[in-house]
């Protein structure tokens, strides 16, 4: 199965932080499951770090690069369709970056590994 993940949940299964459930960590260690992490995602952590509001052991480019090689996890690049598909979601949800990565499970049909309860509303597979 193809698995969009959350940023909170990128970020958390690399330090494999106790606030992951018990699914989530199964999910993401089942060797039959492929993981994609949005560009918004490391758009939102090239932010954040910079801001200095997330604390990376590396510069956020050099972090992901590494973190998603070594684990197999795949970019997924950013389309028109997946802006255009944000303009139309309801605005259940405020974040700009989760809302993309909300349209681009959508578009992509793909279940996203997250905690955030705000994705409930919006007609997506959640795992946690």
């Amino acid at each position: 199965m193809k698995v969009l993940l959350d940023t909170h949940a990128f970020l958390w299964l690399m330090v494999d932080d106790p606030r992951l459930s018990a699914t989530a960590r199964a999910t993401f260690q089942d060797v039959n499951n492929h993981f994609l992490l949005s560009m918004a995602s490391v758009w939102e952590m090239a932010i954040k770090a910079g801001l200095q509001k997330l604390k990376l052991p590396a510069p956020a480019r050099d972090y992901v690069a590494t973190r998603t090689q070594r684990h197999n996890i795949h970019v997924l690049d950013i389309s028109l369709e997946h802006c255009g598909r944000v303009e139309s979601l309801p605005f259940h949800h405020k974040d700009p970056f989760d809302r993309l990565i909300i349209a681009q499970a959508i578009i992509e049909n793909l279940p996203i590994l997250t905690d955030d309860k705000d994705f409930d509303s919006y007609p997506i597979t959640k795992i946690w």
